[in-house]
């Protein structure tokens, strides 16, 4: 299917024009984004997504965006895409701005907001690698879903080349993190743990969701006390001693299968703590 895309109140197709070449989130990644799983043409968790959205513009400087049009926006794209979407797109940059870094004065500002709809390939397992390079858990845009996605890009490349789709990093000073697009959860001892915010992860829609279901179901899933999980963990899952899963906005919950190229076990809780997932899922979806 082709994606389908809203701006300033239509819809457009994949090889319209929309952005200046001076926008902000073009020259220098001046933006912020939210991904949504879509289901039967609802968009799912689409209020805890907004908030985020807003939590990000604000945290990078920018104004909180106009829900009523970012909710029009998604009405329009999702009942145009047809049965076949499986991810929505809501980004929001800074608008044209200068060619350097710096913003025009808030008066002169025109902030650009996009609503995309398109396919969404999910699988219900997941293959990870480890890669050298690091989240810096100290940068003035930790915890914001920014559109600066370099660093991602090329370490999803990295573990793409090495037939994985997913790179696992650490932080800065050697704490397990989070994964390009996903967070990571450690199930060892009968226990899933997920590095704390503090560790610089995003805060995941996925990941608060399975801590709150889990909670109510009395499945044993927390986050991890600062400096518990170190990047070393890795280490057990590859030896068997461990397991890993990774949560994300498009794979959901997911036991990883595959470390730096060997096969490994999925977890027993991963796998109880992915079919409670789909099953608060098929329950509400807005939570």
């Amino acid at each position: 299917m082709a994606v389908v895309i809203w701006s300033n109140g239509r819809l457009h197709g994949p090889e319209d024009l929309l952005l200046s070449g001076v926008d902000h989130g073009l020259t220098v990644g001046d933006g912020v984004f939210e991904t949504c799983a879509v289901y039967d043409g609802t968009a799912f968790a689409l209020t805890r997504h907004l908030r985020r959205l807003k939590r990000s513009a604000l945290g990078l400087g920018l104004s909180a965006p106009d829900e009523g049009a970012v909710r029009e926006g998604v009405a329009a794209v999702l009942a145009d895409a047809g049965p076949d979407v499986g991810r929505l797109r809501i980004t929001l940059t800074g608008g044209p701005g200068p060619l350097g870094s710096n913003r025009f004065a808030p008066e002169e500002q025109r902030q650009s907001i996009l609503v995309l709809a398109g396919p969404g390939a999910r699988s219900e397992v997941s293959r990870v690698i480890r890669v050298p390079w690091v989240r810096n858990e100290r940068s003035s845009v930790v915890g914001l879903k920014t559109t600066s996605y370099a660093e991602n890009v090329v370490a999803v490349s990295e573990a793409y080349r090495r037939g994985a789709d997913e790179a696992v990093l650490a932080n800065t000073v050697g704490e397990l993190c989070e994964g390009t697009a996903s967070n990571v959860f450690v199930e060892r001892d009968g226990v899933l743990v997920t590095p704390p915010l503090s560790s610089g992860c995003l805060a995941g829609i996925t990941r608060e969701l399975l801590l709150e279901w889990s909670a109510a179901a009395g499945l044993p899933v927390r986050e991890a006390a600062p400096g518990e999980l170190r990047y070393e963990v890795l280490d057990d899952v590859a030896n068997g001693s461990a397991h890993l899963m990774l949560t994300g906005s498009i794979r959901n919950v997911s036991p990883v299968v595959g470390l730096d190229g060997l096969d490994i076990d999925a977890g027993p809780l991963s796998l109880e703590a992915q079919q409670l997932f789909q099953a608060r899922l098929a329950d509400d979806l807005d939570p």
